[in-house]
């Protein structure tokens, strides 16, 4: 498998590297991706969980046995179970948020995708969406799948982000690039 330097040189890289490798052994690296792509949501929707994974005071084992429930509740496949006990045991589960953006990376590198973040002011219909999936196809020369997000702080356009590249058609920036050219 070839992976980004950059990816798999990180801690966080290696670990979601050695998940795909094993994922994608036995099968699963569907199962797994949207298994990772539900405990991502859960920890961008519950404060209580992400300050659960940080929080050193907590021990191994309870942080363990907390995490064995959230996998339940939320569905997750044993070979992810297994995964997060492995990062409770090594301690690593403050890294959980940056193996899940990486285990998702890989993936899409694999099936010859990428990934563009998308921001808008307001939410993109499904027409929206569709136009710009394939002027990014056009430019990137590959499949290109969409995360949208709406930030009304950019007031109208769009904030592209593919991989370490970022194309910012925000008004926000026109505006603040305005305001400098004006004070000289």
């Amino acid at each position: 498998m070839e992976n980004s330097g950059g990816i798999t040189a990180s801690l966080q890289g290696r670990y979601a590297s050695a998940l795909f490798d094993l994922a994608s052994e036995k099968g699963f690296v569907t199962a797994v991706e949207s298994d990772l792509d539900k405990l991502g949501e859960a920890l961008k929707g519950s404060p209580d969980l992400a300050a659960l994974i940080r929080n050193p005071k907590i021990s191994r084992d309870d942080t363990a046995k907390a995490m064995d429930a959230v996998s339940g509740v939320l569905g997750l496949s044993d070979l992810t179970k297994n995964f997060i006990g492995v990062l409770a045991a090594n301690r690593r589960l403050s890294a959980l948020p940056e193996i899940v953006r990486a285990f998702a990376t890989i993936a899409a590198a694999q099936r010859g995708e990428v990934t563009a973040e998308v921001t808008s002011a307001h939410p993109l219909s499904d027409d929206q969406i569709s136009q710009l999936s394939q002027k990014l196809k056009a430019r990137e020369g590959k499949e290109v799948k969409i995360k949208a997000s709406v930030d009304p702080e950019i007031l109208g356009g769009l904030v592209v982000r593919i991989g370490s590249r970022q194309i910012d058609s925000s008004i926000r920036t026109r505006l603040n690039t305005l305001a400098n050219a004006m004070k000289g």
